[in-house]
Parts: C-alpha cells; structure tokens; sequence
C-alpha cells in the first residue's frame, strides 16, 4: 500500500514537470514553398530556368521529328532499298535516338541540368532563410520552428504560429536596407517595430486590419462618388450640346437627329433649367461676336496696311522714274552742247 502510494506521488510530480516544462515552450512553424514564391530574386531565376527548360523540351522534340520523318521515309523506300542500305539507315535511325535519349538524360534526368541547377537556385536562398529564422528565433523566444513543406509530418497547425510573413519581411527588410538612406533606414526600423508588434500581439493586428480596411472602404466610397459626378457632368454636357444644335438647326431651318444618353431625358419641362442653359448659351455666343469684331478689325488693318504699302511703292516709282528723266534729259542737252 505504502509502495502504492509513492508510486502515485511520483507519478504526479513527473507529470507536473513534463507539462510545465511543455507549456514553457514557444513553437512556431514556416512554409518553404510560400516563402520562395514571395521571393523576387527567386521568382525571376526560375522563370528564366523555365525558359531554359522550354527550349531543351523543343530541342528534343525536334530530334524526335527527325527521327520520325527518317522511319517514315524508310518504310515508304523499303521495297526499292538492298538489305546494306537499309541496314544503314536503320542503324542511323538507332544512332539518332540513342542520342536523344542521352540528351533527354543529361537535361531532365536524376542528376540532369535542370535538377543541378535547380538546387543551386534554391540553396543561396534557402541559407537566407534559415539565417532568418534563426534571428527570428533568438530575438522572440522560440524554442522549436518547423518547416511544413518538407517530410516532418504536422497533422495540425495553427496559423497564429506560423512565421512565414516575418520570414519573407525579414527578407525584404535586408534587401532594402542596402539601398536606403540613414533617414529612410531609420523609418523603415521604425515600421518594421510596428510590424514587429503586430506580430506579436494578435489582438492589436486585427485592430490595424480593421482600421486599414475602413480607410479602404472610405477612400472606395469618394472614388465612386466622384465617378459619379464626373457621370452626371459629362451627361449635362451632351445635353447642353444636344440643345445648342437644336437651336442651331432652328434658326437654319435643318432637323438635327437628338443624342441619346443613358439615364438621362434628352428634353426636360424643367423652367429653371431651361434658362440656365440659355444663359450659358448666351455667355458662349458673346466670346464668339467679340472674337468675329476682333477678326474683322484685323482684316481691315492688314487692308489698310496694303493700300498704304501700294501707294508708298507707286510714290517710289514715281519718284525713280522722274530720276531717269532727269538723267536722260541732262544726257541729251550734253550731247547737243558737244
């Protein structure tokens, strides 16, 4: 009974330090996969080995046209071939798949260029992010991070633990540094603080979250309001238009066919309305009298300018000519002295 007894308490103390040693632990896990396709750097280096790969897969399929246009060619000239030409092109056949396969092998195989260069790909940025998990681990108390993507089996997570996103700002942050100012380095600690917080406090995120998504939703609301008053403006000026060609037409005696606008009458009974548009008319045909004065005291000018230009020139010539009589005369008396 006594042996009973302390195995029970034991047992209790056993389990009352394995739980709070357990419930002292800090977990959190990442994903490798979503990290890497949030990574620019890595982005652009696998489209540009996916380009590369695209051109091995037409290099291939190329030899295996050839191929198959040869074994095409030998089975149509079979029956006018001797046994050592087909043998020939038989064992060029042979050859030229034997190389294709070899090809095939030496891209996409096991240990092929593409895998080769795939890893090299992946490793320099695998090491950035183990670098930044490990500082993400020292400075906030983690005792254990997974990684979700490769062969360790989670059956269950909780996104409140996964550090993916730190990982992936963590990334950008040194990135960006490098090109930053001491002010903008400065600005940026300070926004990765905030971040930093967030993170840490799961309460104050969903606050941000909702006050972030407010802001949108104000900044959504002036947009559209000021899409529709842009709407209605651009409506009141085809109806304005409408009714100025109507007048027009009136006073020319012409029919003038009436616009159609969405959501708008082209006529309206409205009073107010229809003054205010023969205002605005008004103040738009006294631009286009003043202009038509303007015109025509312009024309007049230049007029005068020419008829005082003409007979300026026909004083000139009058004047030269009477020179050259002058002259002529002076000539002949010169002559009838001598």
């Amino acid at each position: 009974m006594r042996k009973e007894f302390l195995f029970i308490i034991l047992s209790l103390i056993v389990l009352t330090t394995v739980k709070a040693q357990t419930k002292g632990n800090k977990v959190g896990y990442i994903d490798m996969e979503y990290i890497l396709q949030n990574v620019p750097d890595y982005i652009e280096a696998k489209a540009q080995l996916e380009q590369k790969a695209q051109k091995w897969k037409q290099e291939i399929e190329a030899k295996k046209l050839e191929i198959n246009k040869l074994t095409e060619a030998l089975k149509a000239e079979k029956p006018l071939l001797t046994a050592e030409l087909i043998e020939e092109r038989e064992t060029e056949i042979k050859f030229l798949e034997s190389e294709k396969l070899d090809y095939q092998q030496k891209r996409f195989g096991p240990n092929g260029d593409l895998i080769i260069q795939k890893a090299g790909l992946v490793k320099p940025i695998q090491d950035q992010v183990f670098t930044a998990v490990q500082d993400i681990a020292e400075a906030k108390k983690y005792d254990f991070i997974f990684d979700k993507s490769s062969h360790l089996t989670i059956l269950f997570a909780a996104k409140r633990f996964d550090i993916s996103d730190q990982v992936i700002r963590v990334l950008n942050r040194t990135e960006k540094r490098e090109q930053l100012t001491k002010k903008q380095q400065k600005e940026e600690e300070a926004k990765e603080n905030k971040e930093d917080e967030l993170d840490e406090n799961p309460v104050l995120a969903e606050r941000e979250k909702a006050l972030l998504d407010k802001k949108a939703a104000r900044e959504k609301l002036v947009a559209d309001k000021k899409a529709a008053q842009e709407e209605a403006r651009k409506q009141y000026e085809e109806k304005r238009k409408q009714l100025l060609a109507e007048r027009e037409a009136k006073k020319n005696g012409t029919v003038v066919a009436p616009v159609k606008t969405e959501g708008v009458n082209t006529f309206t009974p409205n009073t107010t309305e229809n003054t205010t548009t023969t205002k605005t008319t008004t103040e738009e045909v006294k631009p286009n009298i003043q202009e038509e004065r303007k015109k025509a005291l312009e024309e007049k000018r230049k007029k005068i300018l020419e008829e005082r230009e003409a007979t300026k020139k026909a004083a000139e010539e009058k004047r030269l000519k009477e020179i050259q009589d002058r002259e002529a005369l002076k000539k002949a008396n010169e002559e009838k002295l001598k």
